[in-house]
């Protein structure tokens, strides 16, 4: 039962009594049955206006009540007059005042983080109390490659992304350096910040390709010019002494001397070997700007694949096309292009034993080459190093070769990746800007 129902009943219930009682009183005096009902009539109008005044502030509270409960902070009221209804008002409209700006300042604040959550140059992925996805701003969307519907809501072990994989082994405070797809490479940070006062986690994603590629080129950059001005410096004296002795007649007469002159022909030769191998070397150091023009991507698959057509002969390798109907023109340097898809097509080859196929898939919209081989795919433990100066997986490899293909494509901005799909077969794939 409500209080102002209890009030009334309770009012009512009094004048009630007084009524019966001052009839069995007074019914024998009409004056003062006449003056007690007078009495008792007054005394409802007192209650009533009482029952009014102290309703009032009830209906007042009432309605704060449901105006913090709508949240409404403009709602407020003002002075009656009486002094505990203002005293009751005053401190109503003191405290929605406090928690409008507060609100105005939170709200502030929200919109501040939340765009700068969304022009963050860092990629941030934000998790719930259940360390579920719950906001994932663009940038991480690019870094990823993702779409942020295809993984809001959804836990980090549930998500078949290899970042992810990652980012789930991370403690709050941890922060480890990746590289996904052995071109990018990446930092994942987790740490978290107390929201209601329970803990929840947000990770960052920074890439470090351009830093890590500028400061790898620099190291190795400077060990080949090194070793190029050493070995330089040593083998032409050396064979310019070595081809005087050779053209030196007299001395190769005898036949006794014929095994001295082929080991020293074979010296010659070595060394000039040598020569090239590190002219290699420094082409990637030197490589020059490219020039670019419009040049024909079927054409230049096709050049490639005839020269390269008796290397694959060799092997019984041979070549498919699923080219696009149309022509497809893409703005690069014309020489530069040429060695990478040769490169490629090399380690194709090599990369298959016996009989296989490499194929060369050309699409429009986006502009894509893709050439996929039946070799023998690449191995887990060697996908992070593929284009890394040095490194090869050939007995006699220089690891020079992805590495020149790397630093072509990053010049000219394409966007490439190599990996083994689930077939085994591992596919290069190119994405172009059209000229």
């Amino acid at each position: 039962m409500r209080l102002r129902t209890k009030f009334l009943v309770f009012v009512t219930i009094v004048h009630l009594i007084t009524l019966v009682l001052s009839y069995f009183i007074f019914r024998d005096n009409k004056l003062l049955f006449i003056a007690s009902e007078l009495l008792i009539l007054v005394s409802i109008l007192i209650s009533w206006q009482l029952y009014k005044e102290l309703i009032r502030p009830l209906q007042t509270l009432m309605n704060v009540v449901e105006a913090i409960k709508d949240k409404d902070f403009t709602v407020k009221f003002v002075n009656t007059g009486k002094y505990e209804m203002d005293q009751l008002i005053n401190v109503y409209n003191q405290m929605i005042d406090h928690l409008r700006e507060e609100r105005t300042r939170q709200e502030q604040q929200h919109f501040f983080l939340d765009k700068l959550i969304q022009t963050s140059p860092t990629g941030i992925i934000i998790l719930d109390y259940d360390e579920k996805v719950q906001q994932v701003n663009p940038k991480a969307c690019e870094l990823l490659s993702i779409d942020e519907k295809q993984i809001t809501g959804k836990a980090i072990e549930e998500i078949p992304i290899p970042a992810m994989q990652e980012i789930r082994h991370l403690k709050p405070g941890e922060a480890i350096t990746v590289s996904l797809n052995s071109i990018h490479t990446f930092k994942l940070q987790k740490s978290q910040f107390t929201d209601r006062g329970f803990q929840r986690s947000f990770v960052m994603i920074e890439e470090l390709t351009e830093e890590i590629l500028a400061a790898e080129k620099k190291a190795y950059g400077k060990v080949i010019r090194m070793m190029a001005h050493e070995v330089n410096n040593t083998i032409g004296p050396v064979n310019s002494i070595i081809e005087s002795t050779l053209k030196t007649a007299n001395l190769w007469e005898e036949d006794k001397n014929k095994t001295l002159q082929h080991a020293l022909q074979v010296a010659v030769d070595r060394n000039q070997n040598l020569n090239i191998f590190m002219r290699n070397f420094a082409d990637v150091v030197r490589l020059p700007e490219p020039v670019k023009k419009k040049i024909d991507l079927h054409t230049l698959i096709k050049r490639v694949t005839t020269l390269m057509e008796v290397k694959g002969g060799e092997k019984e390798v041979h070549f498919q096309y699923n080219l696009a109907e149309e022509a497809i023109f893409i703005l690069a340097d014309e020489q530069q292009m040429e060695q990478v898809l040769i490169n490629i097509v090399k380690n194709s080859i090599e990369a298959i034993e016996g009989k296989g196929i490499i194929e060369f898939t050309t699409t429009n919209h986006p502009s894509k080459l893709i050439i996929t081989d039946t070799g023998k795919g690449i191995a887990s433990e060697h996908s992070e190093h593929l284009f890394s100066p040095f490194f090869s997986t050939k007995k006699d490899g220089q690891g020079i070769g992805l590495t020149l293909v790397k630093e072509i494509l990053l010049n000219h901005q394409f966007e490439f990746s190599l990996k083994t799909i689930p077939s085994a077969q591992t596919v290069f794939e190119i994405q172009f800007y059209k000229a």
